[in-house]
């Protein structure tokens, strides 16, 4: 989404003049809004002292581990005050290289992924500057030190903001620590920006009105819950009735730019931000830039790239990790080939074709979870699919072994994948691998999913699998197809651990 303060002024246009009854107006509306900014505020000081203890344990610790292992060389060793002025400098411009870098800022907090992004860009930073300035200071330390302090602290803070966006976000299911949101727009986009915020357990809004301009309704229900529409006039001071932190614009608004400017003015000396909610849908932010040109705000939307370095940088972690994968699961590999083998004497292994990047064929292979005929057995059983459009899905299929039934509820028929992720045919984070007959089903537009190499879990793994309709799994892989990133897959891969332990759509 687009933000706009809106305590800025537009460029040529003067600043209004505030009447008492206005001042007297803010002061009502800032009084109704005070919940919501102490909250915030509060959050902000209970993550900066969170963070500042986390990077003084974790420079402790690093210290200790270095120094309590094992004595320092003659040739290292500096003085003792030395030291803790280092890692008091250390602390210092770790916390400041987080402040510079926006982490508890208000519009990251609990987000997500951003906010776990800043976290690494600013320790990266961090460091990378003392490593400069130690060496062009000549200032001789034990390096150990040095590089257990930064991965300790990272690690550590990544798992303090995850807790305490874990805590937020079961806050927020309750319609606590929310900021009062009001939408304004055209009917159907008022209805998809509160379905969205709706849906989203880490929505920082809590809608409490809409105004729309081209209906009679009373309420608008397309979300969870309905929201009272509150008319078209005067929506800076139907903002102020409902004690609105945040008037979002939905879509184009009647009055176009003029509107939006005149909103934006009598909003001044408010505390109430002006958000403008973007047409762009399913287009991650990382591909979203503002290019500014003489108060003209130009949106640039980067086109997806199939090639370059991201896509090696995709493949040496696929190696890596499923390298590492076979290795400590292979007790578990043999123990679920025994399982097999025992339940039906059958072959451990069951092989598919499916279809990989660039509607190149290959053989899958996944732990064999049905009885040994039950491809021949497929076509007698077509008209009881239960699943979603081109896939044939049944929640009870009869084909499905004793064994199998364990093996599919919690994926641990797809573990073999590993070996085609390591070969190349598959990544680790991906579409799901289709069959043959489901791509020559396709629509154009869904073949976009064959533009990069299927995954052993992905965005449907994590979103319902089965459960979704065919529509949403499309959605859910092209969205990845055009946006992935290198952090977005760990965060996908951590969601499916989860999902494992609780799994959803799963049969």
């Amino acid at each position: 989404m687009t933000e706009v303060k809106s305590r800025l002024v537009f460029p040529g246009m003067a600043r209004p003049r505030i009447r008492p009854s206005a001042i007297d107006e803010t002061r009502d509306h800032a009084l109704r809004q005070a919940p919501e900014r102490v909250w915030a505020r509060n959050y902000r000081i209970r993550l900066r002292l969170t963070d500042v203890a986390t990077i003084i344990f974790a420079v402790g610790l690093a210290f200790s581990l270095r120094f309590g292992i094992e004595a320092i060389p003659a040739s290292t060793r500096i003085d003792d005050g030395q030291y803790v002025l280092l890692s008091a400098t250390i602390v210092a411009s770790w916390l400041i290289a987080l402040i510079a870098f926006g982490v508890h800022d208000s519009r990251v907090i609990g987000v997500g992924a951003s906010e776990y992004k800043r976290i690494v860009n600013a320790s990266a930073t961090a460091f990378g500057l003392l490593a400069i300035a130690l060496v062009i200071l000549k200032v001789d330390i034990a390096r150990g030190y040095f590089m257990l302090a930064l991965p300790l602290g990272t690690v550590s803070l990544l798992g303090v903001h995850w807790l305490w966006r874990r805590w937020l976000v079961a806050q927020r299911t309750l319609d606590h620590y929310l900021c009062r949101a009001l939408v304004v727009g055209e009917l159907d986009d008022v209805g998809y920006v509160i379905r969205q915020i709706q849906q989203k357990s880490g929505a920082a809004y809590n809608v409490v009105g809409a105004v729309v301009s081209n209906t009679d309704a009373h309420t608008v229900t397309t979300g969870q819950k309905p929201v009272p529409v509150l008319g078209m006039t005067n929506v800076a001071q139907v903002a102020r009735n409902v004690g609105a932190d945040t008037v979002i614009i939905a879509g184009q608004p009647k009055g176009g730019a003029n509107f939006i400017r005149s909103l934006g003015w009598q909003l001044e000396g408010t505390a109430t931000d002006l958000v403008l909610a973007s047409q762009l849908t399913d287009v991650a932010g990382p591909r979203i830039h503002f290019r500014p040109v003489e108060g003209l705000p130009l949106i640039h939307v980067e086109i997806p790239q199939f090639e370059g370095g991201k896509h090696v940088l995709k493949r040496a972690f696929d190696v890596v990790s499923t390298a590492a994968g076979i290795i400590a699961l292979s007790p578990l590999f043999l123990l679920i080939a025994i399982l097999i083998k025992l339940d039906d004497g059958g072959p451990v292994f069951f092989t598919q074709e499916r279809v990989g990047r660039g509607q190149r064929t290959f053989r899958m292979v996944k732990f064999r979870s049905m009885v040994t005929t039950a491809e021949a057995d497929l076509a007698r059983l077509t008209e009881q699919n239960e699943g979603n459009g081109v896939l044939f899905k049944l929640k009870n299929d009869p084909r499905v072994t004793k064994v199998g039934r364990l093996l599919r509820k919690y994926s641990l028929d797809e573990l073999p994948q590993l070996w085609n992720v390591f070969l190349g045919d598959m990544s680790l984070v991906g579409p799901r691998p289709p069959l043959p007959r489901e791509v020559e089903a396709y629509e154009d537009h869904v073949r976009r999913r064959l533009y990069i190499k299927p995954g052993l879990t992905g965005m449907w793994q994590v979103n319902g699998r089965s459960d979704l309709s065919w529509d949403e799994s499309v959605r859910l892989d092209l969205y990845y197809v055009e946006n992935w990133s290198l952090t977005g897959d760990l965060m996908i891969v951590w969601r499916t651990v989860k999902v494992l332990l609780k799994p959803v759509g799963a049969y």
